[in-house]
C-alpha cells in the first residue's frame, strides 16, 4: 500500500518562502483571489499544500507581474 505525503505550510512559512514580507503583507496575499484555497483551518490559522502554493509562486515569478507583494 502506498502512502501520500502532504507538506503543508502557513503564513509564516509563506513570509518565510517569499521574504521580506509583513505579516500583513502576508494576510492580503494569502487572501487575494488567485491564491490557492487553503486545506485546512486550524487553531493556528490556515494551511496550505506546498505544491500548490511553490506552483503559484512559480507562475507568478514568471510572468510579468513578477513582484509577488499586494497592491
Amino acid at each position: 500500500m502506498e502512502s501520500s505525503t502532504f507538506r503543508l505550510m502557513g503564513v509564516h512559512e509563506i513570509r518565510v518562502r517569499i521574504g521580506d514580507l509583513s505579516r500583513q503583507q502576508a494576510y492580503l496575499l494569502v487572501n487575494r483571489p488567485d491564491f490557492p484555497q487553503p486545506v485546512a483551518v486550524l487553531a493556528q490559522g490556515k494551511v496550505w499544500l506546498v505544491d500548490e502554493v511553490e506552483a503559484w509562486l512559480a507562475t507568478r515569478q514568471s510572468s510579468e507581474e513578477g513582484d509577488l507583494r499586494p497592491p
